[in-house]
């Protein structure tokens, strides 16, 4: 097992675990070197490969606060930086075809949530979490710069709602989880 510094990878680590799924933890404390040519390229890691039912996956963990304290605020950050970006798309391509490139949001909610507002939740520590998927390919298509100077883009609201689903790992993805309703009420 990886030593995990972020309460929401060790979060997302017991989801995996606690449900059977296999997977590879990614020591992140190592960069990887590939060569791009001429000189050695230093490589972002990214956190897990998961051998789903009918998908192999490259994980980048991003974790995120959802909602306020007050619990009227619902949004979904999904920023990551052009690193995340680059070095997820390069691990893609090196893993080839058998192999997809996502991101997962682990949301910790700051209270638990009404019912339905997410397709799982579940308890780790004392706090409550929600997973939701974005294919890298599909969120390049439609991601937006949204700091210059840190280097982060982002996916604005209503994309995020129709290109992200639940973390679906543990069963067989169907139609209807890649062509899933927008989640509605959410901002």
């Amino acid at each position: 097992m990886a030593q995990r510094r972020f309460h929401y990878e060790k979060a997302f680590e017991y989801y995996l675990r606690a449900n059977h799924i296999p997977y590879v933890a990614v020591d992140e404390a190592k960069k990887s070197l590939i060569s791009n040519g001429s000189a050695p390229l230093s490589l972002k890691s990214f956190d897990f490969v998961v051998y789903a039912v009918n998908r192999n996956l490259l994980i980048d963990v991003k974790g995120r606060m959802f909602g306020s304290e007050s619990g009227k605020g619902r949004t979904f950050e999904s920023w990551v930086t052009l690193d995340d970006i680059e070095g997820l798309t390069h691990w893609q391509e090196l893993f080839g075809d058998g192999f997809q490139a996502v991101f997962v949001f682990a949301y910790c909610l700051r209270q638990q949530p009404p019912d339905a507002l997410f397709e799982e939740v579940f308890a780790f520590g004392s706090r409550w979490y929600a997973l939701r998927e974005v294919s890298l390919d599909a969120y390049k298509k439609v991601m937006k710069q949204r700091s210059p100077k840190w280097k982060t883009v982002y996916v604005p609201a209503k994309e995020f709602r129709l290109i992200s689903r639940p973390f679906v790992a543990r069963r067989e993805m169907t139609k209807e989880d890649a062509c899933e309703a927008p989640i509605v009420g959410i901002s």
